[in-house]
């Protein structure tokens, strides 16, 4: 397989689907991809895909329950559809969209003790946070379920299954794919949680497209490696692009640069356009966890490849179906 300047190539080998035990305990919290089995991962895209058919069979399942959203950063579509999720459910939703302003955090309250309050008024939290960790952190002391929705530069394990969910319904499989993420892999969250998702998977092939200032995390890679899950790093976006069923495509992301001047030099790095879907397969996808800027053209947008407001969608069902399993 012809990758272009390929920097390291782990070893060759197949995937190895971790064992799972034959009955596991209900989930509760969610705080990183890792802890998801092959056996849970099904069981929630099943669900998933039960109330995209059947929606008024869930229609009030959650009635009486109370979801608060703790959104310490800025986000539309995780926000938004966490609160569509719950109240098609049947339940109501309270919270705050910028916690770090509006919420007791700008006297000083520690995040412990915000959560410890708000256990008492809602039946599950919902919580994106800047700083890497805090969703764990949260969790040791809520007596509720809490959902990670976001933390730093962490993981993003909800918005992983959403697009483990859409890989499946486009491609209809999601062992033996080959995949290809582009972009901010230091700081993007959204790919450390896909890797480790994706690494629960057979035969699955991943390439890093990135330059080597925002390389993919080594601690990603050596989880990898330690499942003998093949996966290459290169700069070469052209040459990856026949190779790929999926194109994941990221952002570089302002927000996560301690020194802003270093931005201009990456922005606009790999760009997605006519010309670059050219080169993909008539069957592969393009995916993005949006918001995007310029790193996919707009005149790609009617391409039926373009998953990426379909990927959008998915997080609706995903995002019931996680609740309806954590309040179960």
């Amino acid at each position: 397989m012809a990758v272009g300047d390929v920097a390291r190539r782990s070893p060759a080998g197949p995937g190895v689907r971790p064992p799972s035990p034959d009955l596991e305990p209900p989930l509760r919290h969610v705080i990183e991809a890792q802890q998801f089995s092959p056996d849970l991962l099904e069981r929630i895209f099943e669900r998933a895909e039960g109330m995209r058919r059947h929606p008024g069979r869930f229609a009030g399942r959650l009635r009486g329950r109370i979801m608060a959203a703790l959104f310490y950063e800025p986000s539309t579509r995780t926000r938004l559809s966490f609160e569509a999720a719950m109240l098609r459910l049947g339940g109501q939703t309270i919270g705050t969209d910028n916690a770090r302003e509006f919420s007791s955090a700008a006297k000083g309250e520690t995040l412990e003790d915000t959560i410890r309050v708000v256990a008492g008024y809602a039946d599950v939290i919902v919580l994106r946070h800047p700083e890497e960790g805090a969703a764990a952190r949260a969790a040791a002391v809520s007596d509720v379920p809490l959902i990670n929705a976001g933390d730093g530069k962490g993981q993003h394990p909800t918005q992983a299954l959403l697009d483990l969910y859409t890989i499946q319904r486009e491609l209809g499989r999601l062992d033996g794919i080959r995949v290809a993420m582009v972009g901010d892999l230091a700081n993007g969250r959204t790919v450390h949680s896909l890797a480790y998702l994706l690494s629960r998977y057979r035969g699955v092939r991943m390439w890093f497209v990135a330059p080597p200032e925002v390389a993919m995390r080594p601690e990603v890679k050596a989880h990898l490696d330690g499942l003998g899950v093949p996966w290459a790093e290169t700069q070469d976006l052209e040459a990856v692009l026949p190779e790929v069923d999926v194109v994941y495509q990221t952002r570089i992301q302002r927000e996560r640069f301690a020194d802003p001047a270093s931005y201009p030099a990456l922005e606009g790095r790999y760009v997605i356009g006519p010309t670059q879907m050219g080169r993909l397969g008539p069957r592969a996808i393009v995916m993005h966890p949006l918001p995007r800027l310029n790193e996919i053209d707009p005149a790609v947008d009617p391409d039926p490849r373009a998953a990426y407001f379909r990927q959008a969608r998915n997080g609706v069902q995903i995002r019931m179906a996680l609740l309806d399993m954590v309040l179960s």
